[in-house]
């Protein structure tokens, strides 16, 4: 069957190739009633646009999508940013960024609108896992999808990530393994419809716990606050309600512990004098208050992400499709061996 043209689309949708060029190019000045009937014949005929004239010649379009379901300046996207572009700059690709791909509007949009544009080579997809229609739409267009800490290897036809429940069942055994009788663990809300990576910690913590119970006196529980700006301070106001403060707690993450350690001073309860606490990631700032983490690379992540990309473009085998790597049990000074009796 011969590939459909501009001019095949065109005639579909009752419009002019130029519009139907405006559509992909300039959407904004297209009505939508318009874009709609364009992407409607467009999908139609399985019809795909690239970005230039040597993307014309060479059949790529030297452009790769990064999917996120948070804004870049988190510290663990603006690291896999890095280490992405530390390796396909040098290729000669560009970058492009989805945000927030964690709405349905938002997936949909994407999903729906890249197999016709057919605009980048490769797709990056960020500490999130995606769907059977959604990996459909990227196949249609033999775009290959290549994961980054994503809570399973399912749908990808690479991945690299961090062991994340192993991670916390690691952090969680040290607290314990340390005499701490009270743990309690602090964690966001899991997005609806939406399985991160990060929710994998909280099945660690409880994992570690319950292998624990049979043989030390330990009670724990588990602290989920909402998704958003305020979720430290949400996290703060739930430890300070409960009827027992505990003598240690367990971070979902560092930008969770390292505000509690610092605001729950104000309140007179010092680490590690009072409690000891964990994080995870080992982020910026962790080291300056001397936060006892997990660590864990994301630059390095995303340079590994990218050059699995870079050879299954080239059509080259890969000889380790999937890795998963260990975080590593950062020791530095808000935790310490409890004694009861203080």
């Amino acid at each position: 069957m011969a590939k459909a043209s501009i001019r095949d689309v065109a005639r579909v949708a009752g419009v002019s190739i130029s519009t139907v060029s405006r559509a992909f190019t300039r959407p904004d000045l297209v009505s939508q009633r318009t874009r709609t009937k364009v992407l409607a014949a467009a999908d139609k005929l399985d019809f795909n646009i690239s970005r230039s004239a040597t993307a014309l010649k060479t059949g790529q379009a030297y452009r790769v999508a990064l999917l996120m379901n948070e804004e870049i300046t988190s510290w663990f996207n603006t690291e896999v940013f890095a280490g992405l572009n530390d390796v396909l700059h040098d290729a000669g690709y560009d970058i492009s960024l989805f945000q927030h791909i964690d709405t349905a509007e938002n997936r949909k949009e994407f999903f729906t609108t890249l197999p016709v544009r057919r605009n980048v080579d490769a797709v990056f997809v960020n500490s999130f896992s995606i769907d059977s229609y959604e990996v459909e739409q990227l196949k249609r267009v033999h775009v290959p999808i290549i994961g980054i800490n994503t809570p399973s290897i399912s749908n990808f036809d690479a991945s690299v990530s961090i062991d994340d429940e192993d991670g916390m069942f690691m952090a969680t055994q040290h607290l314990i393994n340390l005499g701490h009788h009270h743990i309690v663990y602090t964690c966001s809300q899991a997005a609806d419809g939406i399985e991160s990576s990060i929710d994998n910690r909280g099945r660690g913590f409880i994992r570690a716990c319950k292998a624990a119970e049979h043989n030390h006196d330990l009670q724990w529980q588990v602290l989920s606050v909402p998704r958003g700006r305020e979720f430290a301070d949400s996290a703060l106001t739930a430890l300070l309600a409960l009827d027992q403060f505990p003598d240690a707690i367990c971070c979902q993450m560092d930008m969770m512990a390292i505000p509690l350690v610092l605001k729950l001073e104000r309140y007179g309860h010092t680490t590690p004098r009072d409690y000891s606490i964990i994080g995870f990631d080992d982020s910026p700032y962790a080291d300056t208050i001397n936060l006892t983490t997990m660590r864990q690379n994301p630059r390095a992540m995303g340079r590994n992400a990218a050059q699995k990309a870079l050879t299954i473009i080239a059509r080259e085998p890969l000889a380790n499709a999937h890795e998963t790597i260990q975080p590593q049990l950062v020791l530095r000074g808000s935790d310490a061996v409890f004694n009861r009796a203080n």
